[in-house]
C-alpha cells in the first residue's frame, strides 16, 4: 500500500508542475528525479521516469525525449552520493542534477541537427539555453526546499529519521 501511495503521489507532484501553466522549465522534475531515489532507493528510479512519460503523453512528445529521460536517470543514480550527508551538500547535488540536465537534454537539442553539427553550433546551442537553465536551477532550488521542509516535518512527526 505504501508503494502505491508513493507511486500516485509522485504521478501527481510531476504532473501539477508539469501540466499547469508555468514559465519554461519551471517544474519539480529535477528535485523529484534527485529526492525520490535518495530517499525511497534506486527502485524508485523507475516510478519517476514512467511518472516524466505519463506527463510528456499529455504535453508531446518531442526529438529529444530520450535524453532528458536519461538525465532523469542519470540524476537518480547520481543522487546516492549524497545519502546520509547535510543540508547543504544534498542542496549542491540537486543543484549538480540541474546542470546535468542541462548539459545532457541540451546535448540532444544539438544532436538534433538545428544549430548543425560544428562546435560553434554546440556552444550557440549551449548559450540559447541558459534563460532556460536559469528557470531548471530555481524552481529545482525552490522544489529542493519545500522537500527538505516536508522532510523535516516528517521527521518531527513521527520522531524517526529518514535515511539521508
Amino acid at each position: 500500500m505504501f508503494y502505491l501511495k508513493l507511486t500516485i503521489g509522485i504521478f501527481i507532484a510531476f504532473l501539477v508542475t508539469r501540466l499547469v501553466p508555468h514559465p519554461p522549465n519551471f517544474t519539480s522534475v529535477i528535485a523529484l528525479s534527485f529526492y525520490v531515489p535518495l530517499i525511497f532507493g534506486f527502485m524508485s528510479i523507475p516510478i519517476v521516469l514512467l511518472s516524466f512519460v505519463i506527463s510528456d503523453l499529455f504535453i508531446g512528445f518531442h526529438n529529444v525525449l530520450f535524453f532528458t529521460w536519461g538525465s532523469v536517470i542519470l540524476i537518480g543514480l547520481f543522487s546516492k552520493f549524497f545519502t546520509s550527508l547535510n543540508l547543504i551538500l544534498r542542496i549542491f547535488g540537486v543543484t549538480s542534477g540541474a546542470l546535468i540536465f542541462f548539459i545532457t537534454s541540451n546535448f540532444g537539442v544539438w544532436l538534433s541537427g538545428g544549430y548543425g553539427y560544428t562546435y560553434s553550433g554546440l556552444i550557440e546551442c549551449y548559450f540559447l539555453a541558459i534563460p532556460f537553465f536559469y528557470n531548471t536551477l530555481i524552481s529545482t532550488i525552490i522544489y529542493a526546499f519545500l522537500i527538505e521542509f516536508i522532510i523535516f516535518i516528517y521527521q518531527k512527526k513521527f520522531q524517526s529519521q529518514i535515511n539521508l
